[in-house]
């Protein structure tokens, strides 16, 4: 006898959500963390327009991507939005990134 699937509502409610919440701060930590990094390596490099916003979608693409590896390719096991919770870097993460980008540029290339 196989055992039955669950359906979306009753794997929903599956998830414990002390544990959705530990995973939810750790995911907005990791967002916040490569969109910096991103920004300083946007800004070291001298990146300007565009490119520097290929940058960052890079920087999620590819942090998006190893999230999704280390949950064994489930993520929607972790995180309740499942790849999509993964990949939207969020507004918030945007603004960091044009922060970090626009002071390690200003400091590396004061002199240009």
């Amino acid at each position: 006898m196989a055992t039955p699937t669950p359906t979306n509502e009753q794997a929903t409610q599956l998830l414990f959500p002390p544990n959705v919440q530990y995973n939810a701060n750790h995911l907005s930590t990791i967002k916040f963390l490569a969109a910096c990094y991103a920004g300083a390596a946007a800004g070291v490099l001298g990146v300007q327009n565009f490119f520097g916003f290929g940058i960052f979608v890079g920087a999620t693409l590819v942090m998006g991507g190893c999230l999704w590896l280390k949950c064994g390719r489930k993520p929607g096991k972790y995180v309740q939005g499942g790849v999509v919770e993964m990949l939207n870097p969020g507004q918030e993460n945007l603004f960091s990134f044009l922060l970090a980008w626009t002071l390690f540029y200003g400091i590396v290339h004061v002199y240009d």
